[in-house]
């Protein structure tokens, strides 16, 4: 009877050894890709309506572009909906030059119109005696997407259109005249927003929405 060797007896084979697969190495993931947050989408949606203000974008491809701006989640996706578009010089990430922070309008036995695109300050101040003035909001270039208007309505009338998409909030008073709320709501996501204060004496202010005008 031969003696078993250590080769030969099962008790002594070796199982070979079968290496786990790694796990792919995560792509390198550049700036690009990095997650964009709310400011970066407001200081795109600058830029837009900055060039729409230039005439550079229709009034159609603006809201377009607009639209998906705030459905972006990457910082490549803004850069796309911008990369043939300068950056204004009155946006966000800049600074703001003298002037374009206010404006101001006034109506004495007379009227003014502000209508079609225009570039609005943040704080626009009205005064109508005894006269009268219009303010269409819905195609002008907010300057960082938002306003403030301060309407003072003696003994004549200023009337305020907004578009019916924007975030609204009035907060006037009437004495023996009339402040309209009626306008106050909230209103899309990345809408821009409007606020309206001042008094109405023997006068009115009028907030109204409207639908935005189609070019």
């Amino acid at each position: 009877m031969g003696t078993l060797t250590a080769s030969h007896d099962p008790a002594y084979h070796v199982k070979p050894v079968y290496a786990l697969p790694m796990s792919s190495p995560l792509p390198d993931r550049g700036p690009q890709d990095m997650r964009a947050a709310d400011l970066d989408r407001e200081r795109t949606a600058e830029i837009l309506r900055a060039a729409a203000g230039d005439g550079r974008l229709g009034m159609e491809e603006f809201h377009e572009r607009l639209d998906q701006v705030y459905s972006a989640k990457t910082y490549a996706e803004l850069d796309l909906l911008t990369h043939d578009l300068p950056t204004p010089v009155h946006s966000p990430a800049a600074s703001t030059a003298p002037g374009e922070e206010s404006g101001v309008a006034i109506a004495v036995m007379g009227g003014y119109h502000r209508k079609g695109i225009w570039r609005a300050p943040r704080l626009f101040t009205t005064v109508a005696f005894w006269g009268g003035g219009k303010i269409d909001l819905r195609e002008a270039v907010l300057t960082g997407g938002e306003i403030t208007i301060r309407a003072f309505a003696v003994m004549g009338g200023v009337e305020i259109v907004v578009p019916d998409d924007a975030d609204v909030d009035v907060t006037g008073i009437g004495i023996m005249g009339g402040f309209d709320h009626a306008a106050s709501g909230a209103g899309a996501p990345g809408a821009p927003r409007i606020r309206v204060t001042g008094f109405a004496f023997w006068g009115g202010v009028d907030v109204r929405r409207k639908r935005r005008k189609q070019r």
